[in-house]
C-alpha cells in the first residue's frame, strides 16, 4: 500500500517518531494532521490516532454496511472497515470519486481506514488557540466538528469529531448494567470532555452508578470551575473533598488539553487526596505513559463503559467512607 507509518517515517516532513510526540505531554500543544475532503475547507485531524498513511488500496464492497462505510480491506492480517469521510460528513461540494489516500486510525481501541481526498502536513498548534466550532462552521458540518484552530496564513482548519463519526456510522455503544454504589448520594464527580456523544455516555454511566455530577466543555472552562469551588471551599473552611470526589479528564480538549489540567490539579494542594482518572480514546500505551507523567491516578480508554464503572468504583467507595 505504499504506507507511511507515523512511528517510522518515510517522509519526515509529514510525519514525526512516537518518542517526539510523546514529549508535548504537558506542554498544552498538540500535533494535527491536515488533509482535505475535495472541498475548499481544511480538515485536521489529532497526529496520535493515525497509525499511517497509505494510497488507497483495493476496497472489497460488502452488502449490508452502514452509509459511508465504502468495504473492507485486509491490512496486516486484520480486516478493517474503511470509511469514507465526505460521505459521512454529508459533503454536498465534495468530489464522488473515492478519495486518493486512507488514513489508518486507531481509536478506542478500534482500527479504522479513513478516506480523504489527500493528505497535507503536521503542524503543531497551542491548545490555547484552538477553539469550540460554534459559529464557526455551518450548522451541518458542525455536527462533525470538534474544534477550531487558524493556520500562520489565517486559514482555519476544522478537526473532526471521530467520536460523532464514529457514533452515527455504527451507533452508539450500549452500556450494560451497572451495579450502584452504596451511600452513592454523598457522592460528587466532576468530568470535562469536549465531545457530546462522550458528554452523553459518562453522564449515563454516573447514572447508573448513583452519583451525582457536574462537567464542563474543555479544559480552561474546568479547570476555571474548579479554582472557583476551591476558592468557595477555602473561605467556608471546608475540604475541596466535600465537593468533588473524584475528576474524569479527557486527553485532547480545546483551549488546555487534560495533561495540563492534570498537571494544575496535581500541583494544587487543595485537590490532594481527590483522584484524577484520565479518560481518552487515545488509548495507545504512549499515551498511557503520558497520563502517567503528569500525574493521573488512572487511565482509561473509551468507550468502555463497564471498564470505566469498574475502574473509578473503588475510589468512589473510599471516597463515600471518608
Amino acid at each position: 500500500m505504499n504506507a507511511m507509518s507515523l512511528a517510522q517515517p518515510q517522509n519526515a516532513t509529514l510525519l514525526e517518531s512516537v518518542d517526539a510526540r510523546t514529549k508535548l505531554a504537558g506542554s498544552n500543544r498538540m500535533e494535527i494532521l491536515l488533509f482535505s475532503l475535495g472541498t475548499h475547507e481544511t480538515f485536521g485531524i489529532n497526529v496520535f490516532k493515525v497509525r499511517e498513511v497509505c494510497r488507497t488500496p483495493a476496497i472489497t464492497k460488502t452488502p449490508n454496511m452502514p452509509a459511508g462505510v465504502e468495504g473492507l480491506i485486509s491490512l496486516r492480517g486484520n480486516v478493517i472497515p474503511v470509511v469514507s469521510l465526505a460521505t459521512v460528513m454529508t459533503l454536498a461540494d465534495a468530489p464522488t470519486a473515492l478519495g486518493g489516500s486512507m488514513m489508518v486510525t486507531e481509536y478506542s481501541k478500534r482500527t479504522l481506514g479513513f478516506l480523504v481526498h489527500g493528505v497535507d502536513r503536521i503542524i503543531r498548534v497551542d491548545w490555547e488557540k484552538v477553539r469550540a466550532p460554534e459559529s464557526v462552521v455551518s450548522t451541518g458540518l458542525h455536527a462533525y466538528i470538534t474544534a477550531i484552530t487558524e493556520m500562520p496564513d489565517g486559514k482555519l482548519v476544522s478537526i473532526v469529531d471521530v467520536e460523532q463519526i464514529m457514533a452515527n456510522t455504527f451507533g452508539e455503544s450500549i452500556i450494560g448494567q451497572i451495579e450502584r454504589i452504596q451511600q452513592a448520594d454523598d457522592i460528587n464527580v466532576f468530568f470535562v470532555d469536549d465531545s457530546a456523544v462522550a458528554r452523553k455516555k459518562i453522564a449515563e454511566v454516573f447514572d447508573k452508578l448513583g452519583v451525582k455530577h457536574k462537567h464542563a466543555l474543555n479544559g480552561l472552562e474546568a479547570w476555571t470551575r474548579l479554582s472557583g469551588i476551591a476558592a468557595h471551599c477555602q473561605q467556608l473552611g471546608r475540604s475541596v473533598r466535600d465537593e468533588v470526589s473524584l475528576i474524569l479528564v479527557d486527553a485532547e480538549m480545546p483551549e488546555m488539553d487534560g495533561y495540563v489540567l492534570t498537571k494544575n490539579i496535581k500541583s494544587d494542594p487543595r485537590f490532594d487526596g481527590i483522584p484524577v482518572v484520565m479518560h481518552s480514546s487515545l488509548s495507545s500505551e504512549a499515551n498511557k505513559a503520558m497520563g502517567k507523567n503528569v500525574g493521573v491516578d488512572a487511565y482509561v480508554a473509551k468507550f468502555d463503559a463497564e471498564m470505566l464503572a469498574e475502574t473509578i468504583r473503588p475510589m468512589l467507595q473510599r471516597a463515600a467512607h471518608d
